[in-house]
């Protein structure tokens, strides 16, 4: 009876006219993904980014003095620079020796050279992903900070530390200024030591004595004999402390703004610990917070605890952010480790017996990659701030010294390190850093492959779904919640059309696969819309997955709550203004063949950085920009998405190529009837009665009608044409529900 209904070049619909295509193409997307995964696990874990990069620079920005450069050598990412045919100096890369990860938990790529003295000759910011640094920070504004560097001996830092200078911070760029800062120094200093250069030595020297952890020793202790043997120590400074600090580094504008009028209150009272150390670990953190650590703990992981007072917090807002502590790091000989949120739980109290109430407790467990020796010294570095002005920070690192006691230590015999022998290269860049992201962001792989799974769920079963409009609708609005929440401003999977245009770029001017796993988010993401595409087109994304299109669609229900009044686009300049957001696809496409760095600063059309991304910290002109794209969604439902957003432009272009077509019509949809193109939220059914595939999202409202027998005036006529056969004796209506239903059909008949 159904199939009557049915347009004639849609006689068959749904999974059964399609079963053996399905499978066949099916088959070809999981054996391509496949194939795609495959190829990216053959990528050289140990292999430098020096030449790419390299080749993208002329030798006189790499190192000034020098008319030639040699080649890399065998054992090390490093070339010689020449000038006259005598060696003057070595051209480096920061991430082929330190952690250079930032913000975008990406690398940051900066050519560092330095001369046989050890002293810093030049500096150059190659390639980064920072975005605050890509759109929100002009770039020169970091690079300008280089020149202090420029003539800075290496040698001599190494040697003494305390003759470092403070870094000058980028307000808004703080993490991203300190990382480089980390990367050059503690860069160079690495490589300092392994060319001996300016007669400086290694730090681990062949006969040096070795020594171990005594995990026998697992008594438990009160605070003060903690504090005593120097298992726990402290750093306390009050306001007057901080503001001499200041003056002595010629900052008397940071001087001159104390945090109290009282120079006598406490600033911070800032203390560290290693709990991995049995008597440690038990006695701070208690018997069962202990056995919870040490089941996460890998063999030879270690775990600090650091507490804090006072007016100043350690922990800082970076972390809440971006996802990493910005204002303290562990430094040990030369490598640094900062933590983020994942290796971070907040706990109540510390549990020793006659420990103090501290405002802060916080438990951080050292990245299984990095090799933190917890027999040797090491030392939290505290970052203190100032606010100089309304967006100006002044900063003051102030260090707490650690040093495990001689109980806890069993001295080895001497001999060689082969760990060491092996290889110079630090552990962390042994294992590429897309691996260690895709394991750091299990928890939220977990949860997007679940999310994926529930879609695909959603979307095989909808023709059972779609008979329950109320449930149909909860679904969708959880779905989108989470989207927004979880998806969106908790673990920032928003893709972006910088995504499209940067794959293209690679694939003309060199594919890479490390730069694209660095995000496991974003990858999986854009393999189910790869997927999603042949099945449904755009929608599964635009429709569901999006965080900015759910926070347009929620904010726009929420303002539907308070009677906001919604704006019915007429369709002839709807359907004109719908082009707008292809015109700006192909401009910004143009633009990235010419130059993708300028493509991707234009992107900056897409507000989702600052509205999902960076959860609207940003300047006023950038947020601003955001607001102007949510509020007119408040009166147009998808306001953003029907006519700004090059990101759909770009996914609706391929949407022919779907192969199924799950969303049912009937002959007489759009002749006469408009019920679903007058209730589509974005206007995406024709007044003939087709859709649009390039604009549906697929939001299943739609659908919903197909089935209803008291809206569809098809499904209604069928209902009525049915009640004489099913009752006996049918009781007569009462006159007012007549006249109520002849209203429907006559108002969802008119074109």
């Amino acid at each position: 009876m159904l199939g009557a209904h049915h347009r004639n070049h849609f006689p068959q619909t749904g999974w059964s006219a399609y079963q053996p295509n399905t499978v066949y193409f099916f088959s070809i997307a999981i054996a391509v993904l496949f194939t795609l995964l495959l190829a990216s696990f053959q990528v050289n874990a140990a292999e430098s980014e020096l030449p790419r990069l390299l080749a993208k620079t002329e030798i006189s920005e790499t190192y000034p003095d020098a008319d030639s450069l040699g080649k890399i050598t065998d054992k090390n990412p490093i070339i010689p620079a020449y000038r006259d045919g005598q060696q003057i100096g070595y051209v480096f890369l920061n991430s082929d020796y330190v952690t250079s990860t930032g913000y975008s938990g990406k690398p940051i790529h900066m050519l560092i050279a330095i001369d046989m003295d050890g002293v810093l000759k030049h500096i150059k910011l190659i390639e980064h992903h920072e975005p605050i640094v890509l759109i929100g920070i002009p770039e020169h504004k970091i690079t300008a900070l280089f020149s202090n560097y420029i003539g800075v001996d290496i040698v001599a830092l190494a040697r003494d530390e305390s003759k470092r200078k403070q870094v000058d911070a980028v307000s808004g760029a703080t993490v991203t200024v300190m990382v480089m800062d980390d990367t050059i120094i503690r860069g160079a200093i690495r490589v300092a030591r392994i060319y001996g250069l300016g007669g400086l030595k290694p730090i681990q020297e062949s006969d040096a004595s070795h020594s171990i952890l005594n995990m026998e020793q697992s008594s438990v202790e009160d605070w003060v004999q903690l504090l005593t043997e120097g298992s726990v120590r402290r750093l306390k400074l009050t306001v007057n402390q901080v503001t001499e600090a200041f003056e002595n580094a010629n900052n008397p504008v940071a001087a001159e703004l104390p945090e109290s009028e009282n120079g006598n209150d406490l600033f911070i009272e800032l203390y560290a610990g290693l709990v991995s150390i049995p008597t440690v670990g038990r006695s701070l953190l208690g018997e069962a917070e202990y056995k919870n650590l040490l089941k996460k703990l890998k063999p030879g992981q270690q775990a600090v605890l650091v507490s804090g007072n006072g007016l100043y917090s350690f922990k800082g807002s970076g972390y809440v952010r971006g996802g990493i502590f910005d204002r303290f790091q562990i430094i040990q000989n030369d490598s640094s480790i900062r933590f983020h949120d994942y290796q971070h739980k907040r706990l109540r109290a510390l549990r020793a017996d006659g420990a103090p109430r501290m405002t802060d407790v916080d438990l951080f467990i050292f990245p299984e990659e990095i090799d933190f020796d917890p027999t040797r010294p090491w030392t939290v570095a505290l970052l203190a701030n100032r606010a100089t002005g309304p967006t100006q920070k002044s900063f003051f690192t102030f260090n707490l010294e650690n040093q495990t006691p001689e109980r806890y230590l069993i001295h080895l015999a001497p001999e060689p390190s082969a760990k060491q022998s092996s290889s110079i290269l630090s552990t962390d860049t042994a294992s590429p850093t897309w691996k260690r992201m895709w394991l750091t962001k299990t928890t939220e792989i977990i949860f997007l492959s679940i999310a994926l799974v529930i879609l695909t769920v959603i979307f095989f079963a909808q023709q059972w779904l779609v008979k329950y409009p109320l449930l149909t609708i909860r679904v969708r609005l959880a779905f989108l919640t989470f989207v927004l929440v979880a998806g969106g401003w908790y673990a920032n999977a928003q893709l972006s059309i910088v995504n499209i245009l940067t794959m293209f770029n690679a694939l003309v001017t060199g594919f890479d696969w490390q730069y694209f796993l660095m995000e496991p988010l974003t990858f999986i993401l854009w393999g189910s819309v790869a997927v999603a595409l042949i099945f449904w087109g755009r929608g599964p994304y635009c429709g569901w997955l999006c965080p900015f299109g759910a926070l347009q669609e929620l904010t726009n229900r929420i303002a539907k709550a308070f009677k906001t009044p919604q704006i019915a686009v007429p369709w002839w300049l709807h359907e004109r203004l719908w082009s707008i957001k292809y015109i700006l696809f192909l401009a910004l496409f143009g633009l990235s063949l010419y130059s993708l760095e300028n493509a991707e600063r234009l992107a900056e059309i897409e507000p989702f950085k600052t509205a999902i991304i960076m959860n609207f910290i940003r300047e006023w002109p950038y947020v601003l920009f955001a607001a102007l794209m949510i509020v007119p969604g408040f009166f147009i439902e998808r306001f953003y998405c029907r006519y700004l957003c090059p990101l759909g432009a770009a996914l609706a272009i391929p949407a022919k190529l779907r192969m199924f077509e799950w969303l049912k019509r009937y002959k007489e949809c759009g002749k006469p009837c408009q019920l679903c193109s007058n209730e589509c939220m974005v206007q995406a059914i024709h007044p003939e009665g087709n859709i649009n595939v390039h604009e549906c999202l697929y939001c299943l409202h739609c659908h919903v009608l197909y089935t209803d027998d008291h809206k569809c005036p098809v499904k209604i006529k069928e209902r009525k044409r049915h009640e004489p056969k099913t009752r006996a004796a049918p009781t007569a209506k009462p006159a007012e529900t007549i006249r109520k239903e002849e209203m429907i059909e006559v108002k969802t008949l008119q074109p």
